[in-house]
């Protein structure tokens, strides 16, 4: 039986000429032929340096990532989905290898605000061929992020889904446990963007965005760009469902700065204050509680293979 796909078929085997290459994968995701397809793949392409780690969970995938990194891995590719990638991101931020994404998961933020296929013939064909763009990241209380990051009704939100609920409703798992387990708590918050006072008063969320399209694919930042040296930082005022129903309403619509729930910037390094402990989460993947969050954007932290159209 062949393990290679139609469209690999089709594709004339040529040398990826990348070096050491690396999989660091989530074993229980899926995409395409599944991992047996991507190793095909791979050395149908041509490359002769291969190193293959797999993972039952994504927090052990930074322990492999740092090891593909001692063992020379030039192009590290990860097979999962949003946490996954921040795991690895959060391994491999400021080392010269480049990251290429395998969109395994459920909601493949970071890919699919790259634009990176989910389709595993092509989305190899970016790690190997494409475009390599030095992005930043975020950093929140010392770990990485790539898409976003939060804390109050966010973070609840997250820790909500659980893993049973995700993979039944996939996206709309985040939305719905989230109107369903809103109680809108207020929270006295302090928010400190590069230096000075922003926002001091009651708040049930804060944000922090690397790029556009957040949580439940919703267009929370319209100008936010992972290449920009900068973060956006948004922080909510709504208070149970009906506000919070508008919001999202407003956020889903892309026009988040519209809400009179809403406050959106931009910056560099943030310190934010809570009065009560708060869960806080990265790239969908919920922490613990804190009445403290330190972010700050790492410019041109990791090096990702995109598209070549990609702008």
């Amino acid at each position: 039986m062949s393990t290679r796909s139609t469209a690999t078929d089709e594709r004339p085997a040529t040398s990826a000429n990348v070096g050491t290459v690396a999989v660091v994968a989530h074993r229980k995701k899926t995409l395409g032929g599944g991992l047996d397809e991507l190793r095909a793949t791979l050395v149908a392409a041509g490359v002769q340096d291969l190193l293959w780690y797999e993972v039952p969970k994504s927090r052990k995938a930074p322990k492999k990532a740092r090891k593909a990194l001692k063992k020379g891995a030039e192009l590290v590719f990860v097979w999962g989905g949003d946490g996954m990638v921040q795991r690895c991101a959060d391994a491999l931020a400021g080392s010269d290898a480049a990251m290429a994404i395998l969109p395994a998961g459920t909601a493949n933020l970071f890919a699919a605000n790259l634009g990176i296929p989910s389709d595993l013939a092509e989305a190899v064909r970016v790690g190997l061929h494409g475009h390599r763009r030095r992005l930043d990241l975020g950093r929140l209380n010392g770990e990485h992020f790539a898409v976003m990051a939060g804390a109050g009704f966010d973070g609840d939100l997250i820790r909500e889904a659980d893993r049973t609920l995700k993979g039944r409703l996939g996206r709309a798992a985040y939305l719905w446990t989230g109107l369903r387990h809103v109680r809108g708590e207020l929270v006295r918050t302090r928010i400190r963007v590069d230096g000075s006072d922003w926002f001091d008063g009651e708040a049930s969320c804060v944000l922090f965005g690397n790029v556009g399209t957040i949580t439940g694919g919703v267009p929370a930042f319209d100008d936010a760009r992972p290449d920009d040296g900068a973060l956006e930082i948004g922080v909510s005022t709504a208070s149970g469902a009906i506000d919070w129903a508008r919001t999202l309403g407003r956020m889903a619509a892309g026009r988040s700065e519209d809400s009179p729930f809403v406050r959106i910037t931009r910056g560099r390094r943030i310190k934010v204050r809570f009065a009560v402990p708060k869960t806080y989460e990265l790239d969908g993947g919920a922490r613990g509680e804190t009445t403290r969050l330190k972010v700050r954007v790492v410019p041109g932290a990791l090096t990702v293979c995109c598209p070549a159209t990609d702008s």
